[in-house]
Protein backbone atom coordinates (compact mmCIF):
# COMPACT_ATOMS: atom_id res chain seq x y z
CA UNK A 1 0.00 0.00 0.00
CA UNK A 2 2.93 2.26 0.86
CA UNK A 3 4.53 1.58 -2.51
CA UNK A 4 1.26 2.40 -4.31
CA UNK A 5 1.02 5.74 -2.49
CA UNK A 6 4.60 6.54 -3.45
CA UNK A 7 3.86 5.77 -7.09
CA UNK A 8 0.79 8.04 -7.09
CA UNK A 9 2.76 10.84 -5.50
CA UNK A 10 5.57 10.52 -8.00
CA UNK A 11 3.10 10.48 -10.90
CA UNK A 12 1.49 13.68 -9.68
CA UNK A 13 4.88 15.29 -9.29
CA UNK A 14 5.91 14.21 -12.78
CA UNK A 15 2.78 15.72 -14.30
CA UNK A 16 3.72 19.10 -12.84
CA UNK A 17 7.33 19.02 -14.10
CA UNK A 18 7.79 21.78 -16.70
CA UNK A 19 9.67 21.04 -19.90
CA UNK A 20 11.94 23.54 -21.53
CA UNK A 21 13.11 23.56 -25.14
CA UNK A 22 13.92 20.37 -26.89
CA UNK A 23 16.81 19.44 -24.65
CA UNK A 24 14.84 18.56 -21.59
CA UNK A 25 17.00 20.82 -19.40
CA UNK A 26 15.48 22.74 -16.53
CA UNK A 27 16.60 26.10 -17.86
CA UNK A 28 14.57 28.19 -20.30
CA UNK A 29 16.22 28.31 -23.72
CA UNK A 30 17.19 31.52 -25.49
CA UNK A 31 14.99 32.67 -28.37
CA UNK A 32 17.81 34.44 -30.19
CA UNK A 33 17.63 32.13 -33.24
CA UNK A 34 13.96 32.68 -33.95
CA UNK A 35 14.24 36.40 -33.19
CA UNK A 36 16.88 36.68 -35.89
CA UNK A 37 14.86 34.51 -38.30
CA UNK A 38 11.60 36.33 -37.58
CA UNK A 39 13.09 39.78 -38.04
CA UNK A 40 14.91 38.62 -41.18
CA UNK A 41 11.54 37.82 -42.77
CA UNK A 42 10.33 41.38 -42.25
CA UNK A 43 8.42 40.95 -38.99
CA UNK A 44 8.70 43.31 -36.04
CA UNK A 45 10.48 42.09 -32.89
CA UNK A 46 7.93 43.86 -30.71
CA UNK A 47 6.52 41.33 -28.27
CA UNK A 48 8.93 38.56 -29.31
CA UNK A 49 10.21 36.85 -26.12
CA UNK A 50 13.92 36.73 -25.30
CA UNK A 51 13.59 33.24 -23.84
CA UNK A 52 11.02 30.46 -23.89
CA UNK A 53 7.59 31.07 -22.43
CA UNK A 54 4.66 28.78 -21.60
CA UNK A 55 2.85 27.74 -24.79
CA UNK A 56 -0.78 27.29 -23.72
CA UNK A 57 -1.77 30.07 -26.13
CA UNK A 58 -0.56 28.21 -29.22
CA UNK A 59 -3.26 26.94 -31.60
CA UNK A 60 -1.15 25.06 -34.14
CA UNK A 61 2.25 24.25 -32.66
CA UNK A 62 2.76 21.86 -29.69
CA UNK A 63 1.85 23.60 -26.45
CA UNK A 64 5.08 23.04 -24.58
CA UNK A 65 7.45 25.84 -23.79
CA UNK A 66 7.92 28.02 -26.83
CA UNK A 67 9.53 31.10 -28.35
CA UNK A 68 6.36 32.05 -30.25
CA UNK A 69 3.49 34.29 -29.26
CA UNK A 70 0.04 34.01 -30.84
CA UNK A 71 0.88 36.89 -33.18
CA UNK A 72 4.10 35.16 -34.24
CA UNK A 73 2.28 31.89 -34.85
CA UNK A 74 -0.24 33.66 -37.10
CA UNK A 75 2.52 35.51 -38.96
CA UNK A 76 4.55 32.37 -39.56
CA UNK A 77 1.41 30.49 -40.59
CA UNK A 78 0.73 33.11 -43.26
CA UNK A 79 4.36 32.95 -44.34
CA UNK A 80 4.27 29.16 -44.67
CA UNK A 81 1.06 29.42 -46.72
CA UNK A 82 2.56 31.99 -49.09
CA UNK A 83 5.73 29.96 -49.51
CA UNK A 84 3.97 26.65 -50.18
CA UNK A 85 1.48 28.11 -52.63
CA UNK A 86 4.39 29.83 -54.34
CA UNK A 87 6.24 26.52 -54.65
CA UNK A 88 3.17 24.83 -56.14
CA UNK A 89 2.71 27.62 -58.65
CA UNK A 90 6.40 27.64 -59.50
CA UNK A 91 6.16 23.93 -60.28
CA UNK A 92 3.09 24.66 -62.41
CA UNK A 93 4.89 27.44 -64.27
CA UNK A 94 7.80 25.13 -64.99
CA UNK A 95 5.39 22.55 -66.40
CA UNK A 96 3.62 25.22 -68.47
CA UNK A 97 6.96 26.47 -69.79
CA UNK A 98 7.83 22.94 -70.89
CA UNK A 99 4.47 22.44 -72.63
CA UNK A 100 4.78 25.89 -74.15
CA UNK A 101 8.19 24.99 -75.54
CA UNK A 102 6.83 21.84 -77.16
CA UNK A 103 3.87 23.77 -78.57
CA UNK A 104 6.06 26.52 -80.02
CA UNK A 105 8.51 24.05 -81.58
CA UNK A 106 5.77 22.09 -83.32
CA UNK A 107 3.74 25.16 -84.24
CA UNK A 108 6.75 26.89 -85.79
CA UNK A 109 7.64 23.76 -87.71
CA UNK A 110 4.19 23.19 -89.21
CA UNK A 111 3.68 26.83 -90.20
CA UNK A 112 7.15 26.84 -91.73
CA UNK A 113 6.20 23.74 -93.75
CA UNK A 114 3.07 25.46 -95.04
CA UNK A 115 4.99 28.60 -95.93
CA UNK A 116 7.70 26.61 -97.70
CA UNK A 117 5.16 24.51 -99.59
CA UNK A 118 3.29 27.61 -100.76
CA UNK A 119 6.56 29.29 -101.70
CA UNK A 120 7.56 26.31 -103.86
CA UNK A 121 4.19 26.43 -105.60
CA UNK A 122 4.49 30.16 -106.28
CA UNK A 123 8.01 29.77 -107.71
CA UNK A 124 7.57 26.61 -109.77
CA UNK A 125 4.09 27.04 -111.26
CA UNK A 126 4.48 30.19 -113.43
CA UNK A 127 7.31 28.81 -115.65
CA UNK A 128 5.38 25.60 -116.32
CA UNK A 129 1.68 26.50 -116.18
CA UNK A 130 1.96 30.06 -117.42
CA UNK A 131 -1.43 31.80 -117.67
CA UNK A 132 -3.20 28.82 -116.06
CA UNK A 133 -1.44 29.83 -112.84
CA UNK A 134 -1.03 33.58 -113.16
CA UNK A 135 -4.74 34.08 -113.83
CA UNK A 136 -5.76 31.82 -110.94
CA UNK A 137 -3.29 32.54 -108.14
CA UNK A 138 -6.16 33.24 -105.72
CA UNK A 139 -7.38 29.66 -106.01
CA UNK A 140 -4.04 28.33 -104.76
CA UNK A 141 -3.42 30.98 -102.11
CA UNK A 142 -6.90 30.45 -100.68
CA UNK A 143 -6.15 26.75 -100.24
CA UNK A 144 -3.13 27.49 -98.02
CA UNK A 145 -5.03 30.20 -96.16
CA UNK A 146 -7.81 27.76 -95.30
CA UNK A 147 -5.34 25.06 -94.25
CA UNK A 148 -3.76 27.52 -91.83
CA UNK A 149 -7.15 28.56 -90.51
CA UNK A 150 -8.12 24.95 -89.96
CA UNK A 151 -4.89 24.23 -88.12
CA UNK A 152 -5.42 27.30 -85.95
CA UNK A 153 -8.76 25.93 -84.78
CA UNK A 154 -11.21 27.92 -86.88
CA UNK A 155 -14.58 26.42 -87.65
CA UNK A 156 -13.43 25.02 -90.99
CA UNK A 157 -14.32 21.64 -92.47
CA UNK A 158 -11.13 20.48 -94.13
CA UNK A 159 -12.89 18.11 -96.54
CA UNK A 160 -15.09 20.97 -97.72
CA UNK A 161 -11.98 23.12 -98.14
CA UNK A 162 -10.41 20.53 -100.43
CA UNK A 163 -13.64 19.93 -102.36
CA UNK A 164 -14.01 23.66 -102.92
CA UNK A 165 -10.39 23.92 -104.11
CA UNK A 166 -10.81 21.20 -106.75
CA UNK A 167 -14.18 22.61 -107.88
CA UNK A 168 -12.74 26.09 -108.37
CA UNK A 169 -9.63 24.71 -110.07
CA UNK A 170 -11.76 22.63 -112.46
CA UNK A 171 -13.87 25.66 -113.33
CA UNK A 172 -10.82 27.84 -114.04
CA UNK A 173 -8.98 25.17 -116.02
CA UNK A 174 -12.04 24.27 -118.08
CA UNK A 175 -12.62 27.92 -118.95
CA UNK A 176 -8.91 28.37 -119.70
CA UNK A 177 -8.82 25.32 -121.96
CA UNK A 178 -11.96 26.46 -123.79
CA UNK A 179 -11.30 30.15 -124.10
CA UNK A 180 -12.85 30.32 -127.54
CA UNK A 181 -16.29 29.57 -126.09
CA UNK A 182 -18.75 31.58 -124.03
CA UNK A 183 -19.29 29.61 -120.82
CA UNK A 184 -22.02 30.59 -118.35
CA UNK A 185 -22.51 29.63 -114.70
CA UNK A 186 -25.24 27.09 -115.49
CA UNK A 187 -22.94 25.30 -117.90
CA UNK A 188 -20.11 25.26 -115.33
CA UNK A 189 -22.52 23.75 -112.83
CA UNK A 190 -23.21 20.96 -115.31
CA UNK A 191 -19.45 20.47 -115.81
CA UNK A 192 -18.99 20.13 -112.04
CA UNK A 193 -21.65 17.40 -111.91
CA UNK A 194 -19.98 15.51 -114.77
CA UNK A 195 -16.61 15.66 -112.98
CA UNK A 196 -17.92 13.36 -110.27
CA UNK A 197 -17.95 10.48 -112.76
CA UNK A 198 -15.35 11.67 -115.30
CA UNK A 199 -12.71 12.42 -112.60
CA UNK A 200 -10.65 14.88 -114.68
CA UNK A 201 -7.89 15.06 -112.04
CA UNK A 202 -7.53 11.30 -111.72
CA UNK A 203 -7.08 9.80 -108.25
CA UNK A 204 -5.19 12.78 -106.83
CA UNK A 205 -8.15 14.58 -105.17
CA UNK A 206 -9.30 11.44 -103.38
CA UNK A 207 -5.77 10.50 -102.29
CA UNK A 208 -4.92 14.02 -101.13
CA UNK A 209 -8.20 14.33 -99.23
CA UNK A 210 -7.37 11.24 -97.20
CA UNK A 211 -3.77 12.23 -96.47
CA UNK A 212 -4.31 15.94 -95.89
CA UNK A 213 -7.32 15.33 -93.65
CA UNK A 214 -5.50 12.77 -91.51
CA UNK A 215 -2.41 14.97 -91.27
CA UNK A 216 -4.16 18.19 -90.34
CA UNK A 217 -6.67 16.56 -87.99
CA UNK A 218 -3.74 14.98 -86.15
CA UNK A 219 -1.70 18.19 -86.13
CA UNK A 220 -4.55 20.34 -84.87
CA UNK A 221 -5.60 17.93 -82.14
CA UNK A 222 -1.99 17.51 -81.04
CA UNK A 223 -1.31 21.22 -80.51
CA UNK A 224 -4.74 21.55 -78.91
CA UNK A 225 -3.73 18.79 -76.49
CA UNK A 226 -0.67 20.81 -75.52
CA UNK A 227 -2.83 23.91 -75.04
CA UNK A 228 -5.39 22.09 -72.88
CA UNK A 229 -2.62 20.47 -70.81
CA UNK A 230 -1.12 23.87 -70.06
CA UNK A 231 -4.53 25.27 -69.21
CA UNK A 232 -5.22 22.45 -66.76
CA UNK A 233 -1.87 23.00 -65.05
CA UNK A 234 -2.51 26.74 -64.83
CA UNK A 235 -5.97 26.37 -63.29
CA UNK A 236 -5.08 23.59 -60.88
CA UNK A 237 -1.95 25.42 -59.70
CA UNK A 238 -4.18 28.30 -58.60
CA UNK A 239 -6.49 26.17 -56.46
CA UNK A 240 -6.02 27.49 -52.89
CA UNK A 241 -4.89 25.12 -50.17
CA UNK A 242 -7.42 24.33 -47.46
CA UNK A 243 -7.18 25.80 -43.93
CA UNK A 244 -6.55 22.28 -42.58
CA UNK A 245 -3.70 21.88 -45.03
CA UNK A 246 -2.19 25.23 -44.05
CA UNK A 247 -2.20 24.28 -40.37
CA UNK A 248 -0.33 21.12 -41.26
CA UNK A 249 2.14 23.09 -43.40
CA UNK A 250 2.77 25.54 -40.57
CA UNK A 251 3.21 22.75 -38.06
CA UNK A 252 5.74 21.06 -40.33
CA UNK A 253 7.61 24.17 -41.41
CA UNK A 254 7.88 26.72 -38.62
CA UNK A 255 6.78 24.97 -35.43
CA UNK A 256 10.37 23.68 -35.04
CA UNK A 257 11.46 27.33 -34.81
CA UNK A 258 8.84 28.00 -32.16
CA UNK A 259 9.95 24.89 -30.29
CA UNK A 260 13.57 26.02 -30.19
CA UNK A 261 14.93 23.50 -32.73
CA UNK A 262 15.14 25.51 -35.97
CA UNK A 263 17.74 23.16 -37.44
CA UNK A 264 15.38 20.18 -37.27
CA UNK A 265 14.00 19.37 -40.73
CA UNK A 266 10.81 17.38 -41.29
CA UNK A 267 11.01 13.60 -41.36
CA UNK A 268 10.64 12.33 -44.93
CA UNK A 269 7.47 10.30 -44.26
CA UNK A 270 6.01 13.12 -42.21
CA UNK A 271 6.43 15.58 -45.10
CA UNK A 272 5.01 13.01 -47.50
CA UNK A 273 1.83 12.63 -45.46
CA UNK A 274 1.38 16.38 -45.11
CA UNK A 275 1.77 17.04 -48.86
CA UNK A 276 -0.20 13.97 -49.93
CA UNK A 277 -3.04 15.27 -47.79
CA UNK A 278 -2.73 18.83 -49.06
CA UNK A 279 -2.54 17.73 -52.72
CA UNK A 280 -5.00 14.85 -52.55
CA UNK A 281 -7.42 16.39 -55.05
CA UNK A 282 -4.58 17.21 -57.45
CA UNK A 283 -3.41 13.60 -57.37
CA UNK A 284 -6.84 12.53 -58.66
CA UNK A 285 -5.87 14.11 -62.00
CA UNK A 286 -3.31 11.34 -62.48
CA UNK A 287 -5.39 8.81 -64.43
CA UNK A 288 -6.79 11.24 -67.00
CA UNK A 289 -3.50 13.13 -67.22
CA UNK A 290 -1.73 9.90 -68.16
CA UNK A 291 -4.49 9.00 -70.62
CA UNK A 292 -4.08 12.35 -72.35
CA UNK A 293 -0.30 11.94 -72.58
CA UNK A 294 -0.74 8.43 -74.02
CA UNK A 295 -3.22 9.69 -76.61
CA UNK A 296 -0.85 12.50 -77.60
CA UNK A 297 1.99 10.01 -77.97
CA UNK A 298 -0.17 7.94 -80.30
CA UNK A 299 -1.01 10.96 -82.43
CA UNK A 300 2.64 12.07 -82.49
CA UNK A 301 3.54 8.73 -84.08
CA UNK A 302 1.34 9.68 -87.05
CA UNK A 303 3.70 12.53 -87.86
CA UNK A 304 6.40 10.19 -89.16
CA UNK A 305 6.58 7.67 -92.01
CA UNK A 306 5.52 7.78 -95.65
CA UNK A 307 2.45 9.85 -94.76
CA UNK A 308 4.28 12.14 -92.34
CA UNK A 309 3.27 15.76 -91.97
CA UNK A 310 6.32 17.08 -93.82
CA UNK A 311 5.82 14.66 -96.75
CA UNK A 312 2.13 15.53 -97.10
CA UNK A 313 2.55 19.31 -96.81
CA UNK A 314 5.67 19.63 -98.98
CA UNK A 315 4.23 17.36 -101.68
CA UNK A 316 1.14 19.55 -102.22
CA UNK A 317 2.64 21.53 -105.16
CA UNK A 318 3.77 18.35 -106.90
CA UNK A 319 0.50 16.48 -106.36
CA UNK A 320 -1.65 19.43 -107.51
CA UNK A 321 0.59 19.84 -110.56
CA UNK A 322 0.16 16.16 -111.39
CA UNK A 323 -3.61 16.56 -111.18
CA UNK A 324 -3.50 19.58 -113.51
CA UNK A 325 -1.28 17.68 -115.96
CA UNK A 326 -3.70 14.75 -115.91
CA UNK A 327 -6.59 17.01 -116.85
CA UNK A 328 -4.63 18.85 -119.55
CA UNK A 329 -3.44 15.59 -121.09
CA UNK A 330 -7.01 14.33 -121.34
CA UNK A 331 -8.79 17.60 -122.01
CA UNK A 332 -10.06 16.54 -125.46
CA UNK A 333 -11.70 13.40 -124.10
CA UNK A 334 -13.10 15.34 -121.14
CA UNK A 335 -14.49 18.06 -123.43
CA UNK A 336 -16.17 15.52 -125.71
CA UNK A 337 -17.98 13.83 -122.83
CA UNK A 338 -18.93 17.15 -121.26
CA UNK A 339 -20.31 18.46 -124.55
CA UNK A 340 -22.35 15.28 -124.93
CA UNK A 341 -23.83 15.64 -121.43
CA UNK A 342 -24.15 19.40 -121.15
CA UNK A 343 -24.54 20.48 -124.77
CA UNK A 344 -22.32 22.27 -127.24
CA UNK A 345 -20.92 25.70 -126.46
CA UNK A 346 -21.30 28.84 -128.51
CA UNK A 347 -18.10 30.44 -129.75
CA UNK A 348 -17.34 34.02 -128.84
CA UNK A 349 -14.32 33.95 -126.55
CA UNK A 350 -10.65 34.45 -127.34
CA UNK A 351 -9.25 32.89 -130.50
CA UNK A 352 -6.50 30.90 -128.76
CA UNK A 353 -6.30 29.06 -125.47
CA UNK A 354 -2.51 28.68 -125.32
CA UNK A 355 -3.08 25.18 -124.02
CA UNK A 356 -0.59 23.53 -126.38
CA UNK A 357 2.12 25.89 -125.15
CA UNK A 358 1.42 24.82 -121.54
CA UNK A 359 1.65 21.13 -122.46
CA UNK A 360 5.08 21.64 -124.04
CA UNK A 361 6.58 23.12 -120.87
CA UNK A 362 6.61 19.83 -118.98
CA UNK A 363 5.79 19.10 -115.37
CA UNK A 364 6.42 20.86 -112.09
CA UNK A 365 9.28 19.25 -110.15
CA UNK A 366 9.72 19.65 -106.41
CA UNK A 367 12.88 18.61 -104.58
CA UNK A 368 12.52 16.51 -101.45
CA UNK A 369 13.90 17.95 -98.21
CA UNK A 370 15.86 15.43 -96.11
CA UNK A 371 16.68 18.21 -93.65
CA UNK A 372 12.98 18.72 -92.94
CA UNK A 373 12.48 15.00 -92.33
CA UNK A 374 15.40 14.89 -89.89
CA UNK A 375 14.07 17.92 -88.06
CA UNK A 376 10.63 16.33 -87.77
CA UNK A 377 12.13 13.13 -86.43
CA UNK A 378 13.97 15.05 -83.70
CA UNK A 379 10.87 17.10 -82.94
CA UNK A 380 8.71 13.99 -82.48
CA UNK A 381 11.44 12.32 -80.41
CA UNK A 382 11.76 15.34 -78.11
CA UNK A 383 8.04 15.82 -77.57
CA UNK A 384 7.49 12.08 -77.01
CA UNK A 385 10.20 11.97 -74.38
CA UNK A 386 8.78 15.01 -72.64
CA UNK A 387 5.25 13.57 -72.67
CA UNK A 388 6.53 10.42 -70.98
CA UNK A 389 8.39 12.50 -68.41
CA UNK A 390 5.32 14.49 -67.37
CA UNK A 391 2.98 11.52 -66.94
CA UNK A 392 3.59 11.10 -63.16
CA UNK A 393 3.52 14.88 -62.52
CA UNK A 394 0.50 15.06 -60.22
CA UNK A 395 1.29 12.06 -58.01
CA UNK A 396 4.99 12.95 -57.81
CA UNK A 397 4.33 16.58 -56.86
CA UNK A 398 4.36 15.89 -53.06
CA UNK A 399 7.76 14.17 -53.23
CA UNK A 400 9.05 16.94 -55.51
CA UNK A 401 8.02 19.61 -53.01
CA UNK A 402 9.39 17.60 -50.10
CA UNK A 403 12.74 16.84 -51.73
CA UNK A 404 14.39 20.12 -50.64
CA UNK A 405 12.64 20.32 -47.27
CA UNK A 406 13.04 17.00 -45.52
CA UNK A 407 15.82 15.83 -43.25
CA UNK A 408 18.84 14.22 -44.83
CA UNK A 409 19.64 10.57 -44.15
CA UNK A 410 22.09 11.66 -41.49
CA UNK A 411 19.25 13.45 -39.67
CA UNK A 412 16.70 10.71 -40.22
CA UNK A 413 14.96 8.61 -37.61
CA UNK A 414 15.24 10.24 -34.19
CA UNK A 415 16.80 13.55 -35.27
CA UNK A 416 14.14 14.83 -37.70
CA UNK A 417 11.04 16.87 -36.84
CA UNK A 418 7.92 14.68 -36.57
CA UNK A 419 5.41 17.43 -35.85
CA UNK A 420 5.77 17.25 -32.09
CA UNK A 421 9.45 16.94 -31.36
CA UNK A 422 12.77 15.96 -32.86
CA UNK A 423 12.15 12.24 -32.93
CA UNK A 424 11.24 9.28 -35.15
CA UNK A 425 8.08 9.53 -37.25
CA UNK A 426 6.05 6.33 -36.86
CA UNK A 427 2.81 6.59 -38.96
CA UNK A 428 2.80 4.91 -42.36
CA UNK A 429 2.75 6.92 -45.56
CA UNK A 430 -0.67 7.38 -47.15
CA UNK A 431 -1.50 6.47 -50.76
CA UNK A 432 -2.22 8.94 -53.55
CA UNK A 433 -5.54 10.65 -54.17
CA UNK A 434 -8.46 11.85 -52.10
CA UNK A 435 -9.89 8.45 -51.16
CA UNK A 436 -6.54 7.34 -49.69
CA UNK A 437 -6.47 10.19 -47.15
CA UNK A 438 -9.29 8.96 -44.94
CA UNK A 439 -6.80 8.04 -42.19
CA UNK A 440 -4.16 10.68 -42.89
CA UNK A 441 -2.72 11.53 -39.44
CA UNK A 442 -1.54 15.00 -40.46
CA UNK A 443 -4.28 16.63 -42.54
CA UNK A 444 -7.97 16.37 -41.76
CA UNK A 445 -9.79 15.84 -45.07
CA UNK A 446 -13.43 15.27 -45.96
CA UNK A 447 -13.06 12.75 -48.77
CA UNK A 448 -16.75 13.17 -49.66
CA UNK A 449 -16.17 16.76 -50.83
CA UNK A 450 -13.78 16.84 -53.78
CA UNK A 451 -12.59 20.17 -55.15
CA UNK A 452 -14.95 21.23 -57.93
CA UNK A 453 -12.36 23.17 -59.94
CA UNK A 454 -10.15 20.11 -60.15
CA UNK A 455 -13.11 17.88 -61.06
CA UNK A 456 -13.88 20.24 -63.93
CA UNK A 457 -10.30 19.98 -65.16
CA UNK A 458 -10.47 16.18 -64.98
CA UNK A 459 -13.47 16.42 -67.32
CA UNK A 460 -11.52 18.65 -69.72
CA UNK A 461 -8.75 16.05 -69.84
CA UNK A 462 -11.31 13.37 -70.69
CA UNK A 463 -12.80 15.47 -73.48
CA UNK A 464 -9.40 16.23 -74.99
CA UNK A 465 -8.31 12.60 -74.77
CA UNK A 466 -11.45 11.54 -76.64
CA UNK A 467 -10.71 14.08 -79.37
CA UNK A 468 -7.15 12.86 -79.72
CA UNK A 469 -8.29 9.27 -80.01
CA UNK A 470 -10.71 10.31 -82.76
CA UNK A 471 -7.90 12.14 -84.49
CA UNK A 472 -5.66 9.08 -84.28
CA UNK A 473 -8.35 7.14 -86.12
CA UNK A 474 -8.48 9.85 -88.80
CA UNK A 475 -11.80 11.30 -87.72
CA UNK A 476 -12.24 15.04 -87.97
CA UNK A 477 -12.97 16.76 -84.67
CA UNK A 478 -15.05 19.90 -84.26
CA UNK A 479 -13.00 22.39 -82.28
CA UNK A 480 -15.49 25.22 -82.55
CA UNK A 481 -16.38 24.91 -78.87
CA UNK A 482 -12.84 24.41 -77.61
CA UNK A 483 -12.84 27.63 -75.62
CA UNK A 484 -16.00 26.54 -73.81
CA UNK A 485 -14.41 23.20 -72.99
CA UNK A 486 -11.59 24.96 -71.18
CA UNK A 487 -13.93 27.41 -69.47
CA UNK A 488 -13.38 30.19 -71.98
CA UNK A 489 -9.86 30.99 -70.85
CA UNK A 490 -8.23 31.10 -74.26
CA UNK A 491 -4.77 29.71 -74.86
CA UNK A 492 -3.57 27.39 -72.12
CA UNK A 493 -0.07 28.76 -72.50
CA UNK A 494 -0.87 32.09 -70.81
CA UNK A 495 0.64 32.60 -67.38
CA UNK A 496 -2.40 34.34 -65.93
CA UNK A 497 -5.95 35.41 -66.79
CA UNK A 498 -4.80 38.48 -68.72
CA UNK A 499 -4.38 36.52 -71.95
CA UNK A 500 -4.91 38.24 -75.25
CA UNK A 501 -8.02 36.91 -76.94
CA UNK A 502 -7.61 35.81 -80.53
CA UNK A 503 -7.76 32.74 -82.76
CA UNK A 504 -8.29 29.48 -80.87
CA UNK A 505 -4.67 28.34 -81.12
CA UNK A 506 -2.75 31.59 -81.22
CA UNK A 507 0.96 31.11 -80.60
CA UNK A 508 1.46 31.18 -76.83
CA UNK A 509 3.12 34.01 -75.01
CA UNK A 510 6.73 33.31 -74.13
CA UNK A 511 7.06 36.24 -71.73
CA UNK A 512 8.17 35.64 -68.18
CA UNK A 513 5.14 34.33 -66.24
CA UNK A 514 3.63 36.72 -63.74
CA UNK A 515 3.14 35.84 -60.10
CA UNK A 516 -0.36 34.78 -59.19
CA UNK A 517 -2.34 36.83 -56.73
CA UNK A 518 -3.00 34.88 -53.58
CA UNK A 519 -6.68 34.69 -52.65
CA UNK A 520 -7.74 35.59 -49.12
CA UNK A 521 -8.05 32.61 -46.89
CA UNK A 522 -9.79 31.85 -43.61
CA UNK A 523 -7.19 32.04 -40.87
CA UNK A 524 -9.27 29.95 -38.48
CA UNK A 525 -7.13 27.30 -36.82
CA UNK A 526 -7.74 24.49 -34.38
CA UNK A 527 -6.10 23.82 -31.08
CA UNK A 528 -3.32 21.24 -31.10
CA UNK A 529 -4.47 18.04 -29.48
CA UNK A 530 -1.23 16.80 -27.93
CA UNK A 531 1.15 18.27 -25.34
CA UNK A 532 4.80 18.51 -26.24
CA UNK A 533 6.00 17.21 -22.87
CA UNK A 534 4.01 13.96 -23.06
CA UNK A 535 6.84 11.77 -24.48
CA UNK A 536 9.28 12.87 -21.75
CA UNK A 537 6.73 12.44 -18.94
CA UNK A 538 5.93 8.95 -20.19
CA UNK A 539 9.58 7.92 -20.12
CA UNK A 540 9.99 9.41 -16.67
CA UNK A 541 6.98 7.51 -15.30
CA UNK A 542 8.12 4.22 -16.84
CA UNK A 543 11.50 4.60 -15.16
CA UNK A 544 9.87 5.22 -11.78
CA UNK A 545 7.51 2.27 -12.09
CA UNK A 546 10.38 -0.03 -13.07
CA UNK A 547 12.41 1.12 -10.06
CA UNK A 548 9.53 0.51 -7.64
CA UNK A 549 8.75 -2.91 -9.03
CA UNK A 550 12.33 -3.94 -8.43
CA UNK A 551 11.83 -3.10 -4.75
Amino acid sequence: MMDFAVVIALVLCALTVPGFGDTGSGKAQSCSDIRQFYNGNGFSLKGVPLSEISGEHLRICPQGYTCCTSVMEDSLSNLSRTEMQGLIRDAGRAMQASLNGQYKAFDDYLLELLNRSEGVLQESYPPVLGFLYTQNTRVFSDLYTELRRYYRGSNVNIEEVLNEFWARLLERLFKGANGQYLIGDDYLECVAKQSETLRPFGDTPRDLKLKVTRTFVAARSFVQGLVVSGEVVRKVSQVPLSPECMRAIMKMTYCPHCRGVPSARPCANYCANVLKGCLANQADLDTEWRNLADAMLQVANRFEGVSSVNVVVLSLPKRISEAITTMMDNIDTFNTKVFQACGNLREGGTSSTGLEDVKKRGKVTVQDSPTSAARLEKLVSDVSRRLRDIQPYWVSLPSTLCSDRVASRAQADDKCWNGMARARYLPEVMGDGLASQINNPEVEIDITKPDMTIRQQIMQLKIMTNRLRNAFNGNDVDFQDTSDDVSGSGSGMCADDNCARGPRLMAPSTDRPKLYAYPPENKKVVKASANHNLPFITLYLLSLVTLLLRR
